[in-house]
């Protein structure tokens, strides 16, 4: 059986990946002129690292990501609001965007890996699967659904970026919540830092000074945020505003095609989970792939399986934002941080264990 996937993204990789593993022929279509990813970290959640276990990547993702650290919640000023022990079973572990997906590359190979392709039209692939997984503006999911709504601005802009230099290994995994602002901070397993900035603006916006941008949004606030802008390249600084596919799918198949990732649920990043339900449907896909009589009951078993949860996890991060750097109002703002407080991590955490405690299926065809 022979299997095209559509984008060479994380998750159109790893779907290479976890095809090949259940014995099919994949070749990816990828339409820059070299595969890699840009941007800054990402963050790996327990279960997209569970995913890559079953594929034998993980014991990598986890060597070259971060330390076993702590990490909350703080207010501006540094104060806790909530914190995860560094002890905690649920570990997240931050890897540059290159980086994972240099190791998921690794496992395929080279022969497999077609640049500079631009797939127009699923009809003339020669295939018994195809896999769209050409991200947020997919063209595939616009010519399988051209009556859909197309994604929307969430009236969020965000900034990424790395530090040059580096830092404490033991410096904690977090995020700081402030009016109309937010802050994170993603250590990489070789010292650099990881961190991102998000703000409420109308679309477009763009500065020929973006880390400035960013210091002014958050020029005052705890340590070690100035050192890590003061350490940032401000040719590093990507500003992206964040876009969502709001209107759910009614279905993630059509004929032979599976979406795949952000062409299927494109998500809010509020929860991390958006490039791990990416690597979760690879590993769903294949695994449904191996036990099916033919391609047609396998994306069916396939779209029952994944998009209910694809579609709560896209439902939640919405749902979480709103509560996020999108309040400004101080009396909310307060009331915000006080619960916060008063909520034992313990509690915080089960409600993030229903999203988190995902297993994946076996990749056997006997099972």
């Amino acid at each position: 059986m022979k299997a095209l996937v559509v984008g060479g993204g994380l998750g159109g990789v790893t779907a290479a990946v976890a095809l090949r593993q259940v014995g099919w022929e994949v070749g990816v279509l990828e339409r820059v002129p070299e595969f890699g990813e840009v941007g800054a970290g990402v963050g790996v959640m327990p279960n997209a690292l569970r995913a890559l276990a079953a594929l034998g990547l993980a014991d990598e993702v986890r060597r070259i990501g971060t330390p076993r650290v702590p990490g909350g919640i703080r207010d501006p000023r540094g104060r806790t609001l909530t914190r995860v022990d560094a002890s905690h079973e649920d570990h997240v572990v931050a890897v540059h965007r290159a980086d994972l997906h240099r190791v998921l590359r690794s496992a395929l190979p080279p022969a497999c890996l077609v640049t500079d392709t631009e797939v127009t039209d699923v009809d003339d692939l020669d295939a018994d699967l195809v896999v769209a997984a050409d991200g947020l503006r997919s063209r595939t999911r616009q010519a399988l659904f051209p009556g859909m709504p197309q994604p929307v601005y969430t009236g969020t802009t965000a900034w990424r970026s790395v530090t040059r230099a580096v830092f404490p290994r033991d410096l904690g995994l977090g995020q700081t919540l402030g009016p109309g602002a937010e802050f994170g901070v993603l250590p990489l397993g070789d010292g650099r830092v990881c961190w991102y900035a998000a703000t409420t603006a109308p679309a477009g916006g763009r500065s020929a000074d973006e880390l400035g941008e960013v210091r002014r949004l958050v020029a005052d606030w705890h340590d070690p945020i100035p050192d890590l802008l003061d350490a940032t390249p401000p040719e590093a600084v990507l500003r992206h505003d964040i876009h969502e596919l709001a209107a759910p799918l009614p279905t993630y198949v059509r004929g032979r095609v599976a979406l795949l990732g952000d062409a299927a649920h494109a998500m809010t990043p509020y929860l991390g989970q958006g490039a791990c339900m990416a690597i979760e449907d690879a590993v769903v896909l294949a695994a449904v792939c191996a036990r099916a009589d033919d391609v047609a009951g396998a994306l069916a078993e396939y779209d029952r399986q994944r998009r209910p949860r694809t579609q709560s996890m896209a439902k939640a991060s919405r749902m979480l934002g709103r509560v996020g750097h999108k309040l400004r109002n101080p009396v909310l703002v307060k009331a915000r941080d006080t619960a916060m407080r008063a909520v034992p991590p313990s509690i915080g955490l089960r409600g993030m264990a229903r999203f988190m405690a995902w297993t994946p299926p076996s990749l056997s065809p006997d099972r």
